[in-house]
């Protein structure tokens, strides 16, 4: 038998548990799993926490359904039913710009028709058909990129607050191709994204025409999905689905390889195994093998995480005049306001409100405000509380407050992230059997981590076999 160690109880970790044992089951190969987390409970950043009759998202709070692996998982542990697909006026999302919100257009005549760009910012961006393609290799920045083939003002309204809601990343200093490699791929392919949106369009309607059943877009890349107990009805799944042992409240301090690896743990103890899966965040497995590989140890590093502030505000529905009819707003950076972003969780989901009562959630911080993590709970509450009035008139207090901190909270793909992993694993190649998954290397968000988990497991399990 052999022993398969996975670091990490996160949804990455718990994912790659899952799949290693399912993998190793279709092929008779005999393993036993151990999965190891620092804190007391399972999860990492997923955690639905349920308060008050509210029901707040400690962090991510779902996933596009445009991708199959995470929906491949749900219906692998027979949670299919339980799935929650947003409310369609989520699709309605909205930029705060000039003191005013902004609907986002969804076709041609709502984008001439909208006040969020100027008559020079459309036509800039109309003028995307005749930007050449960049085909020099380079890794541009999110900014560069966006300027370059967009616009300025694009950048500031769309592009900019577009990378802080998903990434809470700087433009200038992110890395398209990492954060963002469909649109390269676009731009290669087609010429320009303008073009490739035109080709695209115009090969669905030849679809349709044939018979074809198309899919239609209903939301930026699918429609957000979470369950009806929130999105921690998955990682509690994969929990109880997994039949090796989940050690949680347990560390690992150091990583040592002989002919076999060597775990110090947090407790004193020591655990060997066979595969060693690292589905802890980069900074963490950087300390684990300093001694191991220090030259790994010290790229690992290098790899930032932007801090973050979750607010949660609960209000009775019948105190607010504004309209929650959507998904919520982004702000550019240039109007100073403290927070990235609000989404109407309520709105967006049922159920995660009481009735007759509405649940808004406020995100602060990311790459280009990383001050806020040393701002005390109230002075937290009240900058939130002064975004809200200036953007939705509300001057009400709210009659529930959560905020949730997250240090370390999302990865940034910074200029040079996919070399910097290319360096990372070649430093680690001597090491058989080690293997790297989770959010800091091909993709932070849910659909991708699921779908790491998949490939990581498949490369240990015929690791496994190939012994």
């Amino acid at each position: 038998m052999k022993k398969i160690v996975v670091i990490g109880a996160g949804v990455s970790g718990l994912a790659t548990a899952y799949a290693v044992e399912q993998q190793a089951r279709a092929i008779n190969l005999d393993v036993q799993v151990t999965v190891l987390e620092k804190q007391q409970r399972c999860g990492g950043k997923i955690w639905s926490r349920h308060e008050d009759g509210y029901l707040c998202e400690w962090g991510p709070n779902g996933f596009l359904d445009n991708k199959p692996a995470t929906l491949e998982l749900c219906k692998a542990l027979d949670i299919s039913s339980e799935l929650l697909r947003s409310d369609d006026n989520a699709r309605k999302r909205f930029i705060f710009s000039a003191n005013k919100l902004h609907k986002l257009p969804e076709n041609g005549a709502q984008f001439f028709a909208s006040n969020l760009l100027s008559w020079p910012g459309k036509l800039r961006l109309v003028g995307e058909l005749f930007v050449g393609a960049k085909n020099d290799g380079s890794d541009e920045t999110l900014a560069e990129f966006g300027r370059r083939r967009l616009g300025a003002e694009a950048l500031d309204k769309l592009i900019a607050p577009m990378a802080g809601g998903i990434f809470a990343g700087d433009p200038e200093t992110m890395s398209v191709k990492s954060c963002f490699p469909r649109i390269v791929e676009l731009e290669q392919q087609y010429g320009g994204l303008l073009k490739a949106m035109i080709k695209m369009a115009r090969q669905k309607r030849a679809e349709r025409k044939a018979g074809k059943q198309v899919a239609s877009a209903a939301g930026p890349g699918g429609v957000l999905t979470s369950f009806t107990g929130g999105i921690q009805q998955l990682t509690d799944s994969l929990t109880q689905a997994i039949n090796g042992e989940i050690r949680s409240g347990l560390g690992v301090d150091s990583i040592e390889y002989y002919d076999d690896y060597v775990l110090g743990l947090s407790d004193g103890s020591v655990l060997d195994a066979d595969v060693v899966i690292s589905a802890a965040p980069a900074n963490a497995l950087a300390a684990m093998i300093t001694k191991l590989r220090p030259e790994a140890g010290q790229l690992l590093a290098k790899i930032p995480y932007a801090p973050m502030n979750v607010v949660c505000l609960g209000y009775a529905r019948e105190q607010l005049q504004c309209d929650l009819e959507g998904f919520g707003y982004l702000i550019p950076r240039q109007e100073g306001c403290s927070v990235l972003g609000t989404l109407w969780d309520s709105s967006i989901f049922a159920g995660r409100a009481p009735q007759g009562k509405v649940m808004l959630r406020s995100m602060m911080g990311g790459a280009t405000r990383p001050q806020v993590a040393d701002l005390t709970d109230d002075q937290v509450q009240i900058l939130v509380q002064a975004d809200l009035e200036r953007i939705m008139g509300i001057k009400v207090s709210p009659e529930f407050v959560r905020i949730y901190r997250h240090q370390y909270a999302i990865p940034q793909y910074v200029r040079g992230h996919g070399s910097l992993v290319k360096q990372v694993r070649s430093e680690l190649s001597s090491l058989p059997g080690l293997f790297l998954t989770g959010n800091a290397y091909d993709g932070i968000g849910l659909n991708d981590c699921v779908s790491n988990a998949n490939k990581t497991a498949q490369q240990a399990v015929e690791f496994i076999a190939a012994k």
